[in-house]
C-alpha cells in the first residue's frame, strides 16, 4: 500500500533549507524527517532529494545503511524486546514468540491492524531486569511469556 502524499510542514522545509549547505546534512535531515513522521515516507524522501539536490538513490542509500532509520510506517504502539546477552539468556526469544502468538506480529513487522510494531533491539540498558521489553518507551522487566497478554492488553484495548 503506497503512502498518500504527505505534506511537509513549513518548519521541516525550513530545517532542510537551513542544513542544505552544511556538511553531514543528509543524516541530520533524515533524523528530523523521522522525528516528525516516525519513519521516512517515500514522498518526503523525494522532496528531500529535490531540496538538497541529491539523487534519490543517495537518500535511500543512507536511510537503508543506518539501522536507526525506518522506511516503514510504524504501528501506533512500538514494542521493543531486548535481545542483549542477559535478556537473550533469560528468555527474550520466548517473549517475541508470545507477542507473535498474541498479536500476530513478528520482529520487524507491523501488525495487520497497524496497532503494533515489534522490534528486537540490541540493548535497552536494564540488564538487571532481564528479560526486558518496552512499549512506547515504558519499561517492563523480568517479564515471562505468561505475563505478555496482560502487558499488551491495555494497548490492544486503547482507543485508536
Amino acid at each position: 500500500m503506497a503512502d498518500a502524499l504527505l505534506p511537509m510542514p513549513d518548519d521541516l522545509i525550513s530545517f532542510i533549507n537551513e542544513w542544505k549547505i552544511k556538511p553531514g546534512n543528509l543524516i541530520m535531515v533524515l533524523h528530523k524527517v523521522q522525528e516528525h513522521y516516525g519513519y521516512i515516507p517515500h514522498d518526503v524522501a523525494v522532496e528531500v532529494s529535490r531540496i538538497l539536490e541529491l539523487p534519490l538513490a543517495k537518500i535511500y542509500g543512507v536511510a537503508t545503511f543506518y539501522h536507526l532509520f525506518s522506511l516503514k510506517k510504524p504501528g501506533k504502539h512500538r514494542i521493543a524486546v531486548c535481545m542483549g546477552t542477559a535478556c537473550y539468556l533469560k528468555g527474550a526469544q520466548d517473549l517475541l514468540d508470545e507477542i507473535d502468538a498474541i498479536i500476530g506480529c513478528k520482529s520487524g513487522e507491523v501488525s495487520a491492524d497497524e496497532k503494533f510494531s515489534v522490534d528486537a533491539v540490541r540493548c535497552i540498558g536494564c540488564c538487571g531486569l532481564a528479560p526486558v521489553l518496552t512499549i512506547d518507551g515504558k519499561v517492563f522487566g523480568s517479564v515471562t511469556p505468561d505475563q505478555m497478554a496482560g502487558i499488551i492488553a491495555p494497548y490492544q484495548n486503547a482507543g485508536n
